[in-house]
């Protein structure tokens, strides 16, 4: 015969056994007996979850559960779930057949949920017990052979095959037992009189009465029976039947009646009269559920009955007659309580993975969620769905165990909390329901790079500011959080240029200041551009780039300057008139540039000196100097005049020229090539004749062509001369000068003598598409940037050479009177 160890080991290798057959066939349970050795496998959870045994320690997987004891542990080396703890099927599941354990395996890496049904079975650690040591029976000498007497239940904390099967009755020579099925798993067991009492012969019978389990091997209790023979009442009261059956709605009022037992006895008179009262009730206490009235038998409602605490009551009922000694009778009542959906689904929710990372694939488990309902039946039986609109999901494991998983994608900067509202509605009528509500919580990842508001900035700085001046903060909006919003700014090295504005600008990376490193100069540079890049510190870090273009704004930094031939610095100029000057005799021109632009460019000239001078005027913005009269015997024969060229600036800066003019007798005295003719004269000489009749006859033909070629002109292009603006003359740092104009053209011209040179300019009617730029230099030299017809530049060439530029200059004049 094998030892006790070897019987324990062929025991745990026949469960295992089981277990894994049970596996392969749900896949979702395992069964266990209890009171296994510690270290007693379980199932194989590697070869169950489809993993090698050497991922298991880099995918954390661990075990846990809702109970106060690890019963269960992991082997990570070999995967096999196994035995850590003590279990006792009796401690876990008192009063229940099946007794299930539920265990959670947990992966950290990929994160994922599952849930295992362990069922613990029964074995025969438990014997039967009666509730008292001791049992007293009264028997009446009278008493007929087959009398029935009930005897005490044994009870036995084990269930199935291993609770109470049998009884067996120590030998005697008057009593039987008649073993009793009640058909829920429970064994009764009956006094049976076989052979008539005779209290003279024997008073007193002494009994054992021993309760056998089904284990293997068994288990056994007994029970001391005393049977006292009483003398004289022969007639035993008798039930209608032997067992009833009442159902019981649950939640019943009290007082509502329920069933009135019926028993008579053929005696008369006290031996006749009946008293109903309750026997043995078992474990359970029906006097604080149900009340008998001990005359009537009428059985009424005491206490709440409630399904989810029992599904059922059995009560035994004794009618006792009043004879001496008296006699009784016993009866079965089964109360079967009929449920009522009265207990709404509970929800409860373990293994919260929260928050969630936005980027979470499709299917990743966020929690666990349990759904039970105490109700039987329908009652008991529920739909769990999720209400609103979000991206999750209930995915259904086994019978009511649900998890919660990613059903779409997620975007912390539009939502980053969801509440997850769970219910749960069971099949009753009218059916309950029940609400939870997760939050989950989505974390951020860097999806989002630094954004520039606009994709081109602007920016201006003043010429000669000073090195350190911050010309632009730069700024980006990043949907992230924390280091994933955290911005750095760095100039883009793609371009040969990068080193040459690495020395004139820099970028503070943490705040996104552009901080010049040298003054600028607007003469030498107008403007530069850059590019910038902003990253931020996610894991990628993601980037963006803007343009940046810094424009150098003038300042009023360099004085005029005076073009030659009055521009030696100290030197007397010197320039001579004849005496016979008329009004507005021309003297002489002053020629300057500013290497400034705009109005800082802006130059007037005006007389300085001799103050009170009433001889000699200047064009302030032309600096032509000439006579305001004609010369009397009173003017000196020399006039020193200063003048004094100023720019528009602020503060305004200027520069000085001194001429000296030297009034002679005649005009044959005045070493010039070329002299311009006053504006008016006093007498009317024959070559003012001359000039006046080939004045009107060059006007007279001008016109006629003028007009013809208007005519022409508006026939060709149909209105055109409305569409263009007026034009536009501009210095340039050498001293040149440049005309253009939308709708005309300009004609200009210089005498020979470049100490008194005029300029003149003839409009002409073209198009911008024929426009011609004319740029005069220093030297008076002429360039031109041709851009008419052949045939439209012979005919201002033709208009040009008709007469020399000085009588030219009289007729325009002329024309503009």
């Amino acid at each position: 015969m094998a030892a006790p160890e070897q019987w324990s080991y062929i025991l745990g290798l026949l469960f295992t056994l089981l277990c894994l057959c049970d596996w392969s066939v749900a896949q979702t349970s395992y069964t266990i007996s209890e009171e296994v050795d510690k270290g007693t496998a379980v199932g194989n959870l590697a070869k169950y979850l489809n993993f090698n045994v050497q991922q298991l320690e880099s995918m954390g997987l661990h075990i846990t559960s809702g109970y106060s004891k690890p019963y269960f542990d992991i082997n990570h080396e070999t995967g096999v779930l196994f035995v850590s703890d003590r279990i006792d099927r009796e401690e876990l599941c008192p009063n229940t057949v099946k007794c299930s354990l539920n265990v959670e395996a947990i992966l950290s890496n990929p994160r994922s949920l599952h849930r295992f049904e362990v069922i613990i079975n029964d074995i025969n650690d438990n014997a039967p017990s009666f509730l008292e040591e001791f049992a007293i029976i009264d028997m009446s000498e009278s008493s007929y052979i087959g009398e029935r007497h009930p005897l005490p239940i044994a009870h036995d904390a084990d269930v199935g095959p291993n609770s109470v099967r049998t009884y067996k009755l120590s030998p005697n020579d008057y009593f039987s037992l008649d073993i009793q099925n009640t058909g829920d798993q429970r064994v009764s067991a009956e006094l049976v009189l076989q052979k008539p009492l005779d209290r003279e012969k024997q008073d007193v019978i002494e009994l054992t009465l021993t309760a056998i389990d089904g284990g293997k091997p068994p288990k056994t209790g007994t029970l001391r029976i005393q049977v006292n023979v009483l003398d004289v009442n022969d007639n035993s009261p008798v039930f209608s039947k032997s067992l009833y059956k009442v159902q019981v709605v649950e939640n019943v009022d009290p007082g509502t009646a329920l069933l009135t037992l019926t028993a008579t006895d053929l005696d008369d008179g006290v031996n006749g009269e009946l008293i109903y009262s309750f026997t043995e009730t078992g474990h359970l206490n029906t006097d604080d559920m149900f009340s008998l009235n001990d005359n009537t038998g009428e059985i009424t409602v005491k206490g709440n009955v409630d399904y989810e605490e029992n599904q059922a009551f059995e009560i035994r009922v004794q009618a006792r007659d009043k004879g001496t000694p008296p006699r009784s009778a016993h009866c079965k009542v089964l109360f079967e309580v009929v449920d009522i959906n009265d207990n709404a689904p509970e929800i409860s929710v373990s293994s919260l993975m929260s928050p969630v990372k936005e980027d979470a694939e499709i299917g990743t488990a966020v929690a666990m969620v349990t759904i039970t309902d105490k109700d039987g039946g329908k009652n008991g039986q529920t739909n769990c769905k999720l209400t609103g609109s979000m991206p999750f999901k209930l995915k259904s494991n086994y019978k009511n165990y649900y998890s919660l998983l990613v059903d779409g994608p997620l975007d912390r900067e539009t939502v980053s909390q969801y509440n997850v509202s769970i219910t749960a509605v069971d099949e009753g009528t009218p059916s309950l329901s029940s609400t939870s509500i997760i939050t989950v919580q989505v974390s951020d990842v860097n999806d989002n790079p630094p954004r520039f508001l606009i994709p081109h900035i602007n920016t201006y700085v003043k010429e000669n500011s000073p090195t350190g001046t911050i010309i632009h903060a730069l700024t980006t909006l990043d949907l992230d959080l924390n280091e994933n919003a955290k911005t750095t700014y760095h100039l883009i090295n793609n371009s040969p240029l990068t080193t040459q504005l690495a020395s004139m600008v820099n970028i503070n990376s943490e705040t996104g200041d552009i901080v010049s490193l040298q003054s600028f100069n607007y003469e030498q540079l107008k403007t530069f551009q850059f590019k910038v890049q902003a990253t931020d510190s996610g894991v990628p870090p993601l980037s963006s780039n803007v343009t940046v273009n810094v424009f150098i704004l003038d300042e009023n930094d360099n004085s005029p300057s005076v073009l030659a031939p009055y521009s030696e610095h100290g030197s007397v100029n010197s320039e001579t008139i004849p005496y016979s000057a008329e009004a507005g005799y021309f003297v002489a021109k002053i020629r300057a540039v500013d290497a400034d632009s705009g109005y800082n460019a802006l130059l007037s000239y005006h007389l300085s000196e001799p103050k009170g001078n009433n001889l000699f005027r200047i064009g302030t913005s032309t600096g032509e100097i000439r006579t305001k009269r004609r010369m009397s015997d009173n003017d000196l024969k020399t006039h020193p005049l200063v003048v004094l060229v100023s720019d528009n600036g602020e503060p305004s800066l200027s520069a000085t020229v001194s001429i000296e003019v030297v009034v002679v007798e005649s005009a044959a005295d005045i070493h010039t090539q070329f002299r311009h003719v006053p504006l008016k004269e006093e007498t009317f000489s024959d070559l003012n004749l001359y000039l006046l009749i080939a004045i009107v006859s060059v006007s007279v033909i001008f016109l006629l062509s003028l007009i013809t070629l208007i005519a022409v002109r508006c026939h060709r292009t149909d209105g055109s001369f409305s569409r263009y603006s007026a034009p536009m003359i501009t210095t340039h740092p050498d001293g040149s000068w440049s005309y253009s104009k939308a709708t005309q053209q300009y004609d200009v011209c210089f005498s020979s003598d470049t100490l008194k040179s005029d300029v003149v300019v003839f409009p002409a009617p073209f198009p911008p598409g024929d426009a011609e730029l004319i740029s005069i230099n220093g030297g008076d030299t002429f360039t031109r940037t041709q851009t008419l017809p052949n045939k439209e530049k012979v005919r201002l060439t033709q208009l040009s050479n008709i007469f020399p530029c000085s009588i030219r200059s009289k007729i325009q004049a002329y024309l503009s009177m």
